[in-house]
């Protein structure tokens, strides 16, 4: 029986090259995979066929769309997932949502192999062979970009050799990367940091500098999920959407940034996020009057440790399901509306209410009306500092 690999397969020319360029290296079959994330571009239907047409014995899409918005991003919105308190972890999302329909296609088509366009030295080899290895760990992963040195002059050769119905135009200066959680660009003359990005770079978001007109908006969330905006009821991706639309047309959600890669080299990306930031900013405020302060503080830690593990490919790890318990148990009571200004690049909080709310007027009031004993406190302060107290009388005597 002929072995077969199943190809994550972009539509694109490295990965439309690499159907027929792992025939001639395995002897094997290919069936091509294509999962919309929300990264736009051409039709499914047209992606399918120009996989049939370069090679494949089958070709597979899926519209991963809301799947990707509701397992993946939601998950990300709810833990605060920011990679180095900046980075809203676009592309790593989407890997284990991709890897997933690799895995059932794998299944479903008797293949023993995966194969991936990853290059030797980004974030994305681990993401996907990782993902891959823990559902199905008997799959056999290949990269033909790393693994069989294939160069993008050796793929247009190939391209246009085998008479490949795809374009061998000038490739981009830029690597890009983008699904409907955001977008990333990173190579050509962004690789000199001292550069500064220029507007042409940006598809996701509008100059913050240009003057226009504040944008207000009220995004309702109930138990950390954004349930409607402006009052009208939306999905979680509706929700992505249309922030996408109103915060990337006010500049926000731009990150220039150099990340820690997992690989141990230091990388310049940029990155347009409007509707990740906005989300997480407003789920951010919400937590601050909903969720009780120990609970908060520890959430802090949890998040951090949960943004790495996604961003360092351990999507399906027994830490981060644990992790994962976790933060869905914080969120419980993280509901309510907040209402945002949008303008000049940044989403401002304006305001919050919350039938789950922690905030006690009565209490915070210093106004007619105050509730607060202050008597107590003078003895607290006693009880909170008497262990710094007591190491201070020694450290003075010595």
């Amino acid at each position: 029986m002929t072995e077969r690999v199943v190809l994550a397969y972009s539509g694109g020319l490295d990965t439309s090259v690499a159907i027929g360029w792992i025939a001639e290296e395995t002897g094997a079959e290919v069936i091509a995979v294509a999962v919309d994330v929300g990264q736009g571009g051409e039709d499914l239907d047209v992606i399918r066929k120009r996989a049939i047409a370069c090679g494949a014995v089958e070709a597979e899409v899926a519209d991963a769309k809301d799947e990707f918005a509701e397992e993946y991003c939601l998950p990300a919105i709810q833990a605060n997932a920011l990679y180095m308190d900046r980075y809203p972890l676009v592309s790593a999302l989407s890997r284990p949502a991709i890897v997933k329909h690799l895995v059932a296609a794998a299944r479903k088509h008797g293949a023993d192999t995966v194969a991936h366009g990853c290059t030797g030295k980004g974030n994305d080899q681990v993401r996907f062979e990782a993902g891959i290895s823990s559902l199905a760990p008997g799959l056999r992963c290949i990269a033909p970009v790393r693994d069989y040195a294939m160069t993008r002059d050796k793929a247009i050769a190939f391209c246009e050799a085998n008479n490949l119905p795809i374009a061998t135009t000038k490739k981009s200066p830029y690597s890009i990367d983008q699904n409907v959680f955001g977008r990333a660009v990173e190579t050509g003359f962004l690789e000199d940091i001292w550069n500064a990005p220029i507007e042409d770079i940006y598809e996701y978001t509008q100059d913050p500098a240009a003057p226009r007109e504040a944008d207000e908006v009220v995004i309702t969330f109930k138990q950390g999920v954004p349930v409607a905006i402006d009052g009208q009821e939306v999905t979680v991706l509706e929700a992505i959407q249309q922030l996408n639309t109103r915060a990337g047309a006010q500049g926000i959600g731009r990150i220039d940034m150099v990340e820690d890669r997992l690989v141990g080299i230091k990388s310049r990306e940029i990155y347009e996020a409007p509707g990740a930031i906005a989300l997480i900013t407003a789920h951010q405020e919400l937590e601050s009057v909903t969720v009780e302060r120990e609970l908060a503080r520890y959430k802090r830690q949890v998040e951090q440790r949960w943004g790495e593990l996604v961003y360092d490919g351990l999507w399906f790890s027994p830490l981060k399901r644990a992790l994962d318990g976790f933060i869905a148990e914080a969120n419980s009571h993280v509901s309510g509306d907040i209402r945002m200004t949008l303008h000049g690049g940044r989403a401002v909080v304006s305001g919050r209410r919350s039938d789950e709310s922690l905030y006690d007027f009565n209490l915070a009031t210093y106004d007619t009306g105050d509730s607060f004993d202050q008597s107590m406190s003078k003895g607290f302060i006693e009880l909170f500092g008497m262990s710094s107290k007591i190491a201070a009388k020694r450290d003075l005597e010595q």
